[in-house]
């Protein structure tokens, strides 16, 4: 019966998942997938199987105190499923957006026009729950092949809590910079996607340039700076992973979205 429902859920995904207006949206992936080995609920047992409680290693994932981890524990891959596609990972989502919305409509603008709003791209503003959704939900070890060409698809959609504190940004008069760990050759493809999933009217788009070692905390601080440098002001800051939002400057304030599907340091 609780594999049934399961099954019921990935067609309902498939048949509505973001395509319904902001209010009507509810528990929701972009495509369907297949049957998970069942929980009781999104979480009834706590997410202990085998021994792993894994609410509590995602409670521990969140708030940056496991770090360096590879893969979600391979008894946590229903758990996870269970989590990104139930309406609790949509819930979460829209809590931090919330909070950014209530911050960004209470900043007393400059006037200059320089005011920016830094967002990550994958699991920020796009989302590859349906490449994740066929590869374990991040108990795989990631594979840059088949990533990268699920990217090249041009395919992912949007977060729809990210593309709406988009779009009140912009109202509002700040200006959009999408800073991404994706690289230079993959620009017109993230563009493309970024646009056909609604985003519109944004600042700059940087990229990592091909080739390059640098750490997605060092890289990413650098480029804030060559943004704060260039006379604009880094009011806010959004990313899944802690190394968006970590390392000097960071921005007037930073928001975490939830992510349990994989760690970039």
């Amino acid at each position: 019966m609780a594999t049934a429902r399961l099954v019921l859920l990935a067609a309902l995904v498939a048949a509505t998942a973001w395509e319904l207006p902001p209010s009507l949206r509810v528990a929701a992936a972009p495509v369907a997938i297949h049957a998970l080995r069942p929980l009781v609920g999104s979480a009834g047992d706590l997410g202990r199987r085998g021994g792993v409680p894994c609410d509590s290693w995602r409670l521990a994932v969140e708030a940056n105190n496991k770090r360096d981890w590879k893969t979600v524990p391979a008894d946590c891959e229903g758990y996870v499923g269970h989590y990104m596609l139930g309406g609790h990972y949509r819930q979460d989502s829209r809590v931090v957006v919330d909070e950014a919305v209530a911050y960004a409509e209470g900043l007393k603008l400059g006037g200059g026009g320089r005011e920016v709003w830094v967002f990550d791209i994958d699991e920020t503003s796009l989302s590859n729950l349906p490449y994740y959704a066929t590869h374990g939900f991040g108990t795989k070890p990631y594979n840059a092949t088949s990533f990268n060409e699920y990217v090249l698809e041009g395919s992912a959609p949007a977060l729809p809590e990210t593309l709406r504190l988009f779009r009140k940004l912009i109202a509002l008069g700040i200006k959009p910079v999408f800073l991404t760990g994706r690289t230079e050759d993959q620009r017109a493809v993230t563009v493309a996607n970024l646009r056909r999933q609604g985003y519109s009217g944004w600042e700059k788009l940087l990229l990592k340039p091909l080739g390059s070692k640098a750490t997605a905390v060092a890289y990413k601080s650098g480029e804030r700076r060559k943004l704060e440098d260039a006379g604009f002001v880094v009011v806010g800051n959004i990313g899944d992973q802690w190394s968006d939002i970590l390392g000097a400057p960071e921005g007037a304030r930073t928001f975490k979205l939830p992510d349990p599907l994989y760690y970039i340091g």
